[in-house]
């Protein structure tokens, strides 16, 4: 259970702090070209990584809710780890495709945990 919660935090802040970096640096060009395509898009990263670190401080701390959260996440998360290297993988930039590879393997893994632990 341990591992889901961390990742669940881990995953969630890093996700804000990779936004937070593109969107200070002018990485974002949809801003411009697609203002209301990312700003869906954005609104469903920000509800994705609260609900990863919501979850998994939630688990770590033992909470009655946690599980729920995260659970919720983790499968927020999933689909975004298969919808989102299509992005990078149309550009040939095969690093962030392997990110998201290894993030649903981490992901998948926490959904199992945690299945594991109501089986109990």
């Amino acid at each position: 259970m341990k591992f889901a919660g961390w990742y669940g935090v881990v995953v969630g802040v890093l996700i804000v702090v990779q936004w937070a970096t593109f969107l200070a640096t002018g990485a974002v060009p949809e801003l411009q070209t697609a203002p209301w395509s990312i700003g869906f898009h954005l609104a469903a990263e920000l509800i994705l990584a609260l609900t990863l670190a919501a979850g998994g401080l939630g688990v770590l701390r033992s909470r009655a809710w946690g599980r729920t959260v995260l659970l919720a996440g983790l499968g927020m998360a999933i689909y975004s780890e298969i919808a989102s290297p299509g992005y990078f993988a149309q550009q040939g930039n095969w690093l962030p495709v392997g990110m998201f590879a290894v993030l649903l393997v981490g992901a998948a893994a926490g959904i199992r945990m945690l299945g594991a632990k109501e089986a109990e």
